[in-house]
């Protein structure tokens, strides 16, 4: 038990995605606070022309997928590194995929 212990402590690669965790875990308090900025841009967008703004749409809706691939990357369920540190078209390709419904 103790040999497999120290086995794994010695995997470079644990030890390089926990700091690509802490690198991300940065990036999601900044990416949700310009998300909450993106909210308050539609509200604003809503209440002046009755409709939302379709820039800050497409923005929100690929910054959600960014969040997602981050969320999907922290938890381990993919080892795909988001954005930086892998090409955006990962993210763009997971934000074409993503179904919304509207009511």
């Amino acid at each position: 038990m103790d040999e497999e212990l120290n086995q794994n402590l010695k995997q470079i690669n644990t030890w390089k995605r926990i700091a690509y965790i802490l690198i991300f875990a940065i990036v999601m308090g900044v990416v949700r606070t310009l998300l909450w900025v993106i909210i308050l841009l539609q509200i604003a967008s809503a209440l002046l022309t009755g409709s939302p703004n379709q820039h800050i749409l497409n923005f929100g809706q690929k910054l959600s997928a960014y969040i997602y691939h981050i969320l999907l990357f922290l938890t381990f369920n993919t080892d795909v590194i988001p954005f930086p540190f892998s090409d955006w078209n990962k993210t763009e390709d997971l934000s074409n995929n993503l179904e919304l419904t509207k009511d």
